[in-house]
């Protein structure tokens, strides 16, 4: 399975790759940890101002590490997260914010994942080991950027 980030402009920033039966959750550090943003000058940003995330990212522990980075997180609360929290009352703290308007920009890892899958290698997944596999996704993911830099503006 693969697990990615995503700019607001559909461009792939990181890979990593699982089992198919692993879960979505676990993954979520390491992908962060990969990530590498290189501006005009100076080093490589490794933390970005905010991060969206469907609900299989929603996990106490995902938070705390955002909270941790100073990464805002807009992540929506699964509703039994919720209901756990309401039963404990004013122990259980306060709800998680969620900034709506941020939120739609969440699209843009789908709309990747389409872009990566126009390769049909890609969709199917006909290579053998995961190391082939994977470069077969930095191949298609270097192509898009390279495709988004050289794109001109009329």
């Amino acid at each position: 399975m693969v697990h990615l980030a995503a700019d607001r402009k559909c461009r792939p920033l990181a890979f990593v790759l699982t089992a198919g039966q692993a879960a979505d959750s676990p993954q979520f550090i390491p992908v962060l940890g990969k990530l590498r943003v290189r501006g005009p000058v100076g080093r490589p940003r490794t933390r970005p101002d905010a991060v969206a995330a469907d609900k299989a990212y929603s996990s106490r522990g995902n938070r705390t590490h955002l909270r941790k980075r100073r990464i805002k997180a807009v992540i929506p609360e699964k509703k039994d997260q919720a209901a756990n929290r309401k039963k404990k009352g004013s122990a259980g703290g306060r709800p998680v914010s969620h900034d709506a308007a941020l939120y739609k920009e969440r699209n843009t890892v789908e709309r990747l994942i389409n872009k990566l899958k126009a390769w049909r290698g890609i969709a199917t997944r006909y290579d053998k080991t995961p190391d082939s596999y994977l470069a077969g996704l930095h191949l298609r993911a270097s192509m898009i950027w390279i495709k988004d830099l050289t794109r001109t503006t009329h």
